[in-house]
């Protein structure tokens, strides 16, 4: 049976691109510009699982969305009539709330790169996720209140494509965290109108499959809490000295707990977990961590007892929760408290939580810092901006309905 198309466009370390492969498409070849989060994508997508049908007339590296529009113009026109979706979102920082939200910012002006791609290849479908700040108006500018959303759809809309976008709680679907994403779909006019089908079905379809999606996979509730997912990756299983990190500990596996522990470890063949590996915390951290756990709110942000205590400059500092989901993760791993030890979350955690499975390994630095932040993507940073797995599986396996594939 021949599998659908697509092509991923800010792949980062290819979250979506595995969903998408799980739910039975084939890539045609992905967009990434930075190194290490495109040679996590490469070692497990590439390489490992064969995933992409990568096309000849594009280095399978880390590349930049206007270069290959503007070195491979004929070569994308060249595609249409070839290529069934497009999925990804331009890099959400310039849109966050979690940071400094700035309409100038260049990395929203990959948008209109973003729509020029599309304009070229012309898919029969367009899958599109961003933050939801995305929808939000820009406090300072001269359009009194730009929202990019409005400008994507209503630029789609003028392609011709029936779109449509709505918030995503990533919570809902199997997700152990609180995760609230904008999530467009777009079906050009005449594949709408041939196939009876609207964009906003894929949303009914979405919600009306989720439960008997999960039953399949073995989980029998939408809503994963954060012990269901990580609690066989505790410190206290033990430790080995970390294979690609010299003179840092990993946990081993404890026997799985749940469900979803079972899901994250089917396939792994590695009696370590990857990139398991514990950050070296100074005993007065440790402390702190461990009054921070027995006297503050879970999953809230520390109160302001607790910041004049110790002098904590930190903006964010959240003791999680065992019995619930997380907060959204960001990617800055000392944000957050593990549930029951006194530490911060490993990558391997990071990567539960956003539900990459155990067999997916990932590539570069564990974490970077200063000014190297803004133009280093680590570890941590590859998983906290990456759609989780599990969520873009179930949307390509309502994507395949809307196209008919299956």
């Amino acid at each position: 049976m021949n599998k659908p198309t697509y092509i991923d466009l800010f792949a980062g370390c290819g979250g979506l691109s595995l969903g998408l492969h799980l739910a039975g498409w084939k890539g045609l070849f992905a967009i990434e510009k930075n190194k290490e989060a495109f040679s996590t994508l490469k070692h497990n997508l590439i390489d490992r699982a064969k995933h992409f049908d990568w096309v000849d007339w594009l280095p399978r590296d880390a590349c930049e969305i206007g270069q290959v529009i503007e070195k491979h113009k004929e070569d994308l026109k060249n595609l249409q009539g070839k290529v069934d979706m497009v999925v990804g979102g331009p890099p959400c920082q310039g849109f966050s709330t979690a940071g400094r939200r700035a309409e100038g910012d260049v990395r929203n002006g990959l948008v209109q790169s973003y729509l020029e791609f599309v304009a070229l290849v012309r898919p029969k479908v367009i899958f599109f996720e961003n933050v939801k700040g995305f929808t939000l108006k820009f406090k300072k500018n001269t359009t009194k209140g730009w929202i990019y959303a409005n400008f994507v759809e209503e630029q789609l809309s003028n392609l011709g494509y029936d779109v449509q976008g709505q918030m995503v709680d990533f919570s809902e679907f199997g997700v152990p965290q609180k995760r609230v994403r904008f999530i467009l779909v777009g079906i050009r006019n005449d594949v709408a109108e041939a196939g009876g089908v609207s964009a906003d079905d894929f949303f009914a379809l979405l919600e009306n499959s989720k439960m008997e999606f999960l039953a399949e996979k073995g989980i029998s509730n939408s809503r994963t809490t954060l012990e269901q997912a990580i609690s066989d990756l505790l410190r206290s299983h033990g430790e080995e000295y970390t294979p690609d990190r010299p003179r840092f500990m990993s946990g081993i596996y404890g026997q799985p707990f749940s469900a979803y522990q079972q899901l994250m470890r089917k396939g792994n063949k590695q009696s370590l977990p990857d990139s398991h590996s514990f950050a070296k915390h100074k005993t007065e951290i440790e402390n702190r961590f461990s009054l921070i756990l027995s006297e503050c709110e879970r999953s809230k942000n520390v109160g302001k007892k607790m910041w004049e205590q110790f002098k904590i400059s930190k903006h964010t500092i959240i003791p999680l929760s065992a019995v619930d989901q997380t907060p959204t993760l960001t990617t800055l791993p000392d944000d957050y408290i593990h549930y029951s030890e006194p530490r911060i979350l490993t990558v391997r955690e990071y990567a539960r939580i956003q539900s990459f499975p155990d067999w997916f390994e990932f590539k570069g630095k564990y974490t970077t810092g200063g000014k190297m932040r803004v133009k280093e993507v680590p570890r941590y940073t590859q998983v906290g901006n990456a759609i989780p797995p599990l969520f873009g599986e179930q949307s390509g396996a309502a994507l395949k309905i809307l196209l008919q594939y299956g």
